[in-house]
């Protein structure tokens, strides 16, 4: 972990992986460390900051703060929810500060949800710390189970409506969910005809090439796909992705199928036009995944 001290000796994060996005660096002033230990799997910080409140930090990448978790954690629920026409069953692979269990029991049509983590720690810290996200683990139609995602999967088919999958970067506990044999896991998961996945699918500005081989990936096994694009100031570049993909061929993947209910959910990022929008791509970005297909 990276802290600095500046010239009036107040203390700044400092994010910087020459892996992930070389050359640059982002920083959040800390008021003051609130938890800092080591998981079974990874590095857990968190701090208050002075503008973006409370902060978590996995293995020293920033992975939600209470300022702008809302936009992350809404588009991750509600691209595939208001995707699917049923959405009664929906697993979430990560997601242990809670933030997309929140959103995703908003959905009137949502029965049951369960959440499955790595990382014991990051649940119970985020209940800690980011009550706010965390309040969704109390809901009733929420079972939290403690595995490997992948080894879940494996004894689990035919039995979701939608997978999300709610990841770090790939690196760490996460790389595997970046490669194609868990894409075939979450196909295997999902019930015919209309299962949907989301994943989490990094920045256009920094890692372009991965989303290519994520998006050739799931062209490869579904027959609708769509890579969608959601500002997220705290993230690298302040952009982040996601790849939808359904098992519906003929699924509309960029229009929400409930506009009513899309307009109606208690959101403050996700909006009908949103949804619409976040799958308009910048020409250069569109180009290089159009030139896949060449």
């Amino acid at each position: 972990m990276t802290i600095r001290t500046d010239t009036r000796n107040n203390k700044w994060f400092c994010e910087a992986n020459s892996q992930f996005w070389p050359g640059q660096e982002f920083s959040i002033e800390i008021e003051e460390i609130l938890y800092q230990q080591r998981s079974k799997y990874q590095d857990v910080l968190v701090f208050k900051s002075k503008t973006y409140g409370n902060v978590l930090v996995l293995d020293d990448c920033i992975q939600c703060t209470e300022r702008d978790e809302f936009a992350y954690q809404e588009m991750a629920a509600f691209l595939p929810l208001l995707s699917h026409p049923d959405p009664k069953r929906v697993l979430i692979i990560g997601g242990g500060d809670g933030g997309v269990i929140r959103e995703v029991v908003k959905h009137p049509q949502v029965e049951e949800v369960i959440l499955c983590e790595i990382d014991e720690d990051v649940i119970d810290v985020s209940k800690k710390y980011l009550p706010n996200m965390a309040q969704g683990f109390a809901n009733s139609k929420v079972t939290v189970i403690i595995c490997d995602g992948c080894e879940y999967l494996k004894q689990h088919t035919n039995e979701f409506d939608v997978i999300i999958t709610d990841s770090s970067d790939p690196d760490g506990p996460a790389e595997v969910l970046f490669e194609e044999p868990y894409y075939l896991l979450m196909k295997a998961a999902l019930k015919q005809p209309y299962g949907i996945i989301c994943c989490q699918a990094e920045c256009i500005w920094l890692d372009l090439p991965l989303i290519k081989k994520l998006v050739r990936i799931g062209s490869r096994l579904f027959p609708s796909v769509a890579y969608a694009n959601v500002s997220t100031p705290t993230y690298p570049c302040g952009a982040l992705g996601f790849l939808v993909c359904s098992l519906n061929e003929n699924a509309k993947l960029t229009e929400p199928n409930n506009i009513k209910l899309a307009n109606e959910l208690n959101t403050k990022y996700y909006t009908a036009d949103i949804h619409r929008a976040c799958f308009a791509l910048p020409a250069f970005v569109r180009k290089e995944l159009e030139d896949m297909n060449k």
